[in-house]
């Protein structure tokens, strides 16, 4: 029935905003809907068109209400200018709401009221001149801003409370748009700090705090209101209770939060300043109730700007103790924001932080997922050579149950925390190695040669460590990092796990059966990628050496291999098998134990004397992972470098007495070395990519590499490194190109960059420029430090080596 009355009354101006809001809820689908709303539009089309309208304002309320569901009302926006134009105070404030709502700064519409505007700034009527000043300040263009500001600033001088509120939140509007007419409300913005009125006051603390932080010389002069800022603080915190201000027992919160951020940016790198706020800070502080929200954000704030100005050291540790109370909070929002701003502070006030570690940890036991991940940062935050044992307990209890994406963040952090405080090489590898046990799939990829590396250089704990990961394969080989190492150090030290004789660990017999039915289930298995078989393959090539009486079976597993559809595993399993047959005199100096490993962070290996760096070998070049013996002579060196070529051409030089196959100059006379090193034959090595740094800041580095593949496709190595004496964390690198361009970023190589350069972050980028554009890239660099988020954005106009 209501539907059908409104049908033959919707041309009619009559028709109040509330039926119409009354039959387009009614409605029972959105095509109904759409026509009650099509026809109501029609009819205030037509009541606008009318000369003389007395229902405008009833017509454009309507349209307001429209234009909320969404719908079309761009065509209200004239009506909305000659409503503001109108001398009735009625129609101007549905007028001045309709251009706040249809109208912004982009519409030339906006431009026309800017006349009626300064008319109504110098109404009599406070209530207009409010109309005008919040319309200003909701969308005002810069050029109406620079007309009208003159008019602001005499408002801001007047004597009427209620118009000074509003002038004051206009002005902050103004400077947001044109800041250099900051100086003009300067001086008036001084004078409100003498106001009574909170609204006034409030007002004026938002403007000085806008022109504070876009002008160094407001800065300086506002400084001096330091005091006058703290006795306004003060009022507040001693002034007993006022029921015009009182929120949950705190007295005007709002006003209380605006000077504490005041404070802070005028107290910030200046000692003076700092000097007459610590009292009224530690007041706040330990006078202001906790128990309620209201009384968390001004404590909150509080603690922002301690922390923030050059506070007192005992006033920094109230302040630390404030957000341990938080962390304690039933709330987790209390407890997320404590989490977070004790990441920043850890490094400074470490010590103080501390304190809290036994709270910070447990709230590794939150259900919630972002309280979970801010409690695993600031937990590997606070480990220290003094906590490293109890702290690597709790991370590691964490890991055996923390959800999927944070695994890999604590394996990485655990991994870099136990490389920095290890107290002995046991230790540190049997963290390693419960990690690898744990979540062996979400380290690292630099983990594997790292660890063995660890393993290479501890000699004295060689049979300990080959019968645990021993023990390890037998129980899981689901996890690929750690079947990979404890490959590599069966067939180094297979040995010693026959052998028996370990003190350290629990007697187990194991016999050369057992360990090839180990590698064989891990050749065989599904879940063994190609680089675990690579691994497998290689170490039961090794214990041919290592045992006596299973070579056969041996040799029979190489075999198999020699006709793989993996072209990797086939290259080696060929090369294995030539070893048996036609060089197997040489078999066990091949297969010797792997010499010592050292680098330190300059790259250097084994102590090189010459100070160069290690070189990578080109693509082009045949890896190998056996070691090799010093040359006996040099018909020796040609056959060991030719095992898959029939030449028997012999050098016409021998290397020099005590030099290593491997470190031989590739531009020997030794045809076979040549043709075994360079598949292409005949080619000259091409020289390796040029590297150009493109962003260097407080010691992280970003280098990028170019390499052509074709005419239209190329591939990008972004490489982070990290020379400071600080552990960057949450490195991520993302890239734009122009639309013309298609870009694949493959997934990084890490996300952390160790103090010193201990390692490096990489990401490949492939790009195809099918247009052949002129190529330019966009790169943003985000990454924390010391408690604080660091983002930069850089450009690369030419790509070297193209």
């Amino acid at each position: 029935m209501l539907q059908h009355s409104y049908t033959h009354t919707a041309m009619s101006p009559s028709v109040p905003l509330q039926e119409m809001i009354r039959a387009i809820r009614s409605a029972r689908t959105q095509c109904e809907e759409r026509g009650v709303i099509q026809r109501e539009c029609a009819a205030i089309r037509a009541q606008f068109r009318q000369a003389d309208n007395g229902g405008r304002s009833h017509n454009l309320a309507k349209l307001l209400y429209v234009h909320m569901l969404g719908y079309p009302a761009h065509f209200g926006q004239m009506e909305c200018v000659r409503m503001i134009a109108s001398s009735r105070y009625s129609e101007k404030r549905v007028g001045y709401l309709g251009a706040m709502m249809l109208l912004d700064e982009k519409q030339d519409a906006s431009l026309l009221i800017t006349n009626s505007i300064k008319n109504d700034l110098s109404h009599s009527n406070q209530y207009v001149q409010s109309l005008a000043l919040c319309t200003l300040a909701c969308m005002g263009s810069a050029e109406m801003c620079r007309d009208l500001a003159p008019e602001i600033d005499r408002l801001l001088r007047a004597s009427n409370s209620y118009i000074k509120k509003k002038a004051a939140l206009c002005a902050v509007h103004i400077v947001r748009k044109v800041h250099e007419l900051g100086e003009l409300f300067a001086p008036a913005a001084r004078s409100l700090l003498s106001e009574k009125n909170h609204g006034v006051l409030h007002g004026a603390v938002v403007l000085i705090t806008e022109l504070c932080e876009r002008s160094s010389e407001s800065l300086e002069r506002f400084r001096k209101t330091v005091p006058d800022l703290v006795q306004i603080m003060k009022g507040l915190v001693i002034s007993g209770y006022s029921p015009e201000h009182d929120v949950a027992g705190i007295s005007d919160p709002f006003l209380q939060v605006r000077l504490l951020r005041l404070l802070r940016i005028l107290g910030r790198n200046n000692e003076t300043a700092s000097d007459a706020m610590n009292d009224l800070l530690a007041q706040v502080a330990t006078n202001t109730d906790s128990t309620k929200t209201v009384g968390n954000a001004v404590l909150y704030e509080t603690v922002l700007t301690v922390l923030d100005i050059k506070s007192e050291s005992g006033l920094r540790v109230l302040a630390v103790n404030i957000l341990g109370r938080f962390l304690l909070n039933n709330d987790r929002n209390i407890r997320y924001i404590a989490m977070t701003s004790l990441q920043k502070i850890v490094g400074t006030d470490h010590n103080a932080v501390q304190r809290h570690r036994g709270t910070i940890v447990d709230c590794l036991k939150d259900q919630d997922a972002s309280v979970k991940r801010r409690a695993l940062d600031l937990s590997l935050a606070l480990v220290s050579a003094s906590n490293i044992r109890s702290m690597m307990k709790e991370l590691l209890l964490f890991l055996s149950s923390c959800p999927p994406e944070l695994r890999s963040q604590a394996a990485n952090g655990i991994f870099t925390a136990a490389e920095r405080y290890a107290p002995s090489k046991r230790w540190h590898i049997d963290t390693i190695l419960h990690v690898l046990i744990t979540a062996g799939g979400d380290v690292r990829d630099e983990t594997v040669p790292n660890l063995i590396q660890l393993i290479t250089n501890t000699s004295e704990l060689h049979c300990y460590t080959v019968h645990k990961l021993y023990r390890a394969l037998l129980s899981d080989i689901s996890q690929q990092s750690l079947v990979q190492v404890a490959c590599w150090c069966i067939g180094e030290y297979g040995d010693l796990l026959l052998r028996g004789d370990c003190q350290e660990v629990e007697p187990m017999q194991v016999c050369e059966d057992d360990v090839l039915d180990a590698l064989e289930t891990v050749l065989q298995s599904h879940m063994s990628s190609t680089a675990t078989r690579g691994f497998a393959l290689t170490a039961t090539m090794k214990l041919s050496t290592r045992i006596t009486d299973n070579v056969d079976r041996i040799r029979s597993i190489v075999s198999i291999y020699g006709s793989c559809i993996d072209l990797e595993l086939q290259q080696r399993a060929v090369e294995y098998n030539a070893l048996f047959k036609k060089y197997d005199h040489m078999r066990a100096a091949v297969l010797e134990r792997m010499p010592v490993i050292e680098r330190n962070s300059s790259g250097l290996i084994n102590g090189d004397p010459t100070g160069e760096p290690v070189k990578e070998v080109q693509p082009s070049k045949v890896k190998t992972e056996v070691s090799l013996p010093l040359p006996q002579a040099a018909d020796q060196t040609c056959d060991l470098l030719d095992l898959l070529s029939s030449s028997e051409q012999q050098p016409q030089s021998p290397p020099a007495a005590g030099s290593s196959i491997l470190t031989q100059p590739l531009g020997t006379d030794c045809s076979a070395g040549r043709d075994l090193l360079d598949l292409l034959g005949g080619l000259e090595p091409t020289p390796p990519p040029t590297a150009v740094t493109v962003y260097e800041k407080d010691g992280v580095t970003l280098t990028i590499v170019c390499e052509k593949q074709s005419d239209s496709a190329m591939t990008v190595t972004l490489t982070g490194f990290n020379s400071s004496d600080c552990d960057v964390s949450s490195f991520t690198l993302q890239a734009a190109v122009p639309k013309s361009v298609q870009l694949h970023m493959k997934a990084p190589s890490g996300d952390s960059l160790p103090a010193g350069g201990a390692a490096k972050v990489t990401q490949v980028v492939l790009l195809n420029n099918p247009n052949k554009v002129n190529l330019k890239m966009r790169i943003r660099v985000s990454y924390s430090c010391r408690g604080s988020t660091v983002q930069e954005t850089v450009q690369v106009d030419s790509f070297p080596g193209l």
